[in-house]
C-alpha cells in the first residue's frame, strides 16, 4: 500500500499552531513510508473564506518547511462538488439516507430536552427532496463500529448511540462530515492524522465510508493542543497563530523541534534535537494520547538555544527583517539611512547572546541608530537618583580625556569615577547607561560605548546633564 495523507485546513482565519503541528506529523509520516502528502483547502464555508488566507497557509507551510512543489495540491475541496452531490444522490437513492424538515426547535419541541440530539422523526416519512429539507444518514440501530487508530488503539462505538447525523444543506450542498469522506475517497487517501477534537466524528464518517463502498483509512487523532489551564487552545484567548510567532522572531527550525515535543519525545533525556533525528525516530505509536501543553515560555526559552547556537553571519541575516522591516514586520524606530552595518555587525555577537526572539533585536541596539536615546520616565528616575549629576560631570571630564576609545579603558575608567564617588561600578554606571542607551538594561555598556564612538557618547553624556539643570 502507497501511503497518502492529507492536510486539510479551512482559509477562515490565521494559522494556528495545533494545525501547524498537525502538518509536520502527517509531513514526517509521509516521508517515513514514501509516501504523498497532500494538501486540500477546504474552502467550502463562502461566507467565511478569504484569498489571504489560503496564501497565508501556503507562506506558513513554506516557513515551517513543508515548501510548494514538494506536496500535492494545494486542491480545494470547492472544486469536488460534483462528487459530493452524486454521493448525495447514490445514498438517497439507496435508501441509506432521507430527506428531513425538522427544525431545531421542533425537536426539542418533542423531546422536552434541548441537548437530546435528532429523534428520527423522519426517518418513516418518506419526504421526497426539496429546497430547505436537509439530507440526513440513517445511523445502524444495532452493533458497533470499530476504529483503528494508530495513537488510540482500536475504539468502539455503539451505533445505538450515533444519532442520523445532517449530511447534505436544504440546499443539497454536502456538510462537512460527508464531503471529507467523498474527498478522501477521491484522493485515495490511506491515513487521516488529525487532532483528537474530530474523533467523536470518526465513526459516522466510517459509517459513510462503509455505505459508498470504499474502504475507510486508518486513522490517527493527535493529542489536543491545550493552554497552562488545561483548555483547548482558543483563537478568542490564547495565542495560536503561526504567524504572530513567526513574525515575533521565532525561528522555524525552533517550532518545527517545539511542535513535535506536543505528544511525542525523542529517545533520551533531550529535547533540543536536530530535525534529522526527529524524521528518524518520529512514531504515532509512540505519541501519547493525553492532552498537550502549549508552554509559551518553554518555546521561547527553546528559541534562545537556537539563536545561541546560529553562527554570527546566520543571526545577522535572520535579524535583518526587523532591522529593515517587511510588510509583515513594523520598520524599526529609526531612519532607514541611519542604520550602520558595521555597527551593528559589531554588536550582534553580544546582542545575539541575550535576545530569546529576533525582534528584541531593535530595543538592543536601537541606541546606534537613533539620533537621540529615549528614555521612559521610568528608566529616567530609576537611574538619575541625587549625585547623579556630579557622577556625569566627573564621567565626561574623564571621558574626554581618554587617549584610547576602547571597552576597556572605557570600563576602567568608570570604575576609577565610581570609587571616587564612593560607588561600585554596577551603580555607577547607570546613570550613563541611561543617558547613553535610554535603557537600564542592555548590551555590556562599555562595549557598546565604544562602538557608539567618543563624540556622541559624549554629547549624550553632556545631554543628560543639562537635564538635570
Amino acid at each position: 500500500m502507497t501511503v497518502r495523507v492529507r492536510f486539510a485546513p479551512s482559509p477562515t482565519g490565521m494559522f494556528h499552531v495545533g494545525g501547524a503541528r498537525t502538518a509536520l506529523q502527517n509531513w514526517i509520516f509521509a516521508k517515513q513510508h514514501g509516501g504523498a502528502f497532500v494538501l486540500r483547502i477546504e474552502d467550502t464555508d463562502v461566507s467565511r473564506n478569504r484569498p489571504e488566507w489560503t496564501e497565508g497557509i501556503l507562506s506558513a507551510l513554506d516557513w515551517l518547511g513543508i515548501r510548494r512543489g514538494t506536496y500535492e495540491g494545494p486542491y480545494f475541496q470547492s472544486s469536488f462538488a460534483a462528487e459530493h452531490r452524486a454521493a448525495v444522490e447514490k445514498l438517497a437513492a439507496a435508501g441509506q439516507a432521507y430527506f428531513c424538515d425538522c427544525t431545531r426547535e421542533a425537536v426539542q419541541a418533542r423531546t422536552g430536552d434541548p441537548h437530546r440530539g435528532y429523534d428520527g422523526h423522519c426517518r418513516g416519512r418518506g419526504l421526497a427532496q426539496a429546497l430547505g429539507r436537509a439530507l440526513r444518514f440513517r445511523a445502524p440501530d444495532k452493533g458497533q463500529t470499530r476504529v483503528v487508530d494508530l495513537i488510540r488503539g482500536e475504539p468502539t462505538f455503539d451505533n445505538a448511540k450515533i444519532e442520523d447525523f445532517v449530511i447534505a444543506r436544504g440546499d443539497g450542498s454536502a456538510l462537512f462530515l460527508l464531503a471529507n469522506v467523498v474527498d478522501d475517497a477521491a484522493m485515495g487517501i490511506t491515513h487521516v492524522l488529525r487532532s483528537e477534537e474530530h474523533l467523536p466524528n470518526t465513526p459516522k464518517q466510517q459509517l459513510l465510508w462503509d455505505a459508498l463502498g470504499h474502504t475507510p483509512p486508518i486513522w490517527g487523532h493527535l493529542p489536543v493542543v491545550v493552554n497552562e489551564k488545561r483548555q483547548k487552545l482558543s483563537k478568542r484567548r490564547d495565542k495560536v497563530a503561526l504567524e504572530s510567532y513567526r513574525d515575533e522572531g521565532y525561528l522555524p527550525e525552533t517550532m518545527r523541534n517545539y511542535l513535535m515535543l506536543l505528544g511525542w519525545a525523542p529517545s533520551g533525556d533531550r529535547e533540543i534535537v536536530p530535525w534529522s533525528v526527529i524524521e528518524s525516530e518520529f512514531r504515532l505509536e509512540d505519541v501519547n494520547p493525553s492532552p498537550a501543553f502549549f508552554d509559551e515560555k518553554k518555546l521561547r526559552a527553546f528559541n534562545g538555544e537556537y539563536i545561541r547556537a546560529l553562527p554570527v553571519e546566520e543571526f545577522m541575516a535572520a535579524c535583518r527583517p526587523w532591522l529593515t522591516g517587511t510588510d509583515t514586520i513594523p520598520a524599526p524606530p529609526w531612519r532607514p539611512e541611519a542604520f550602520d552595518p558595521d555597527s551593528f555587525a559589531a554588536v550582534a555577537p553580544l546582542a545575539q547572546s541575550r535576545v530569546a526572539v529576533l525582534s528584541e533585536i531593535v530595543a538592543s541596539v536601537d541606541f546606534l541608530f537613533l539620533d537621540e536615546p529615549v528614555a521612559d520616565e521610568a528608566s529616567w528616575a530609576k537611574a538619575m537618583k541625587e549625585g547623579a549629576a556630579d557622577l556625569l560631570d566627573a564621567t565626561i571630564g574623564a571621558y574626554q580625556a581618554l587617549p584610547t576609545w576602547d571597552a576597556e579603558s572605557l570600563k576602567t575608567t568608570m570604575e576609577q569615577v565610581g570609587a571616587a564617588h564612593g560607588l561600585k561600578l554596577g551603580k555607577a554606571q547607570a546613570p550613563v547607561r541611561v543617558a547613553t542607551t535610554g535603557r537600564t538594561v542592555g548590551l555590556p555598556l562599555f562595549e557598546s560605548l565604544a562602538v557608539l564612538g567618543r563624540d556622541r557618547t559624549l554629547a549624550r553624556l553632556r545631554a543628560a546633564r543639562a537635564r538635570l539643570g
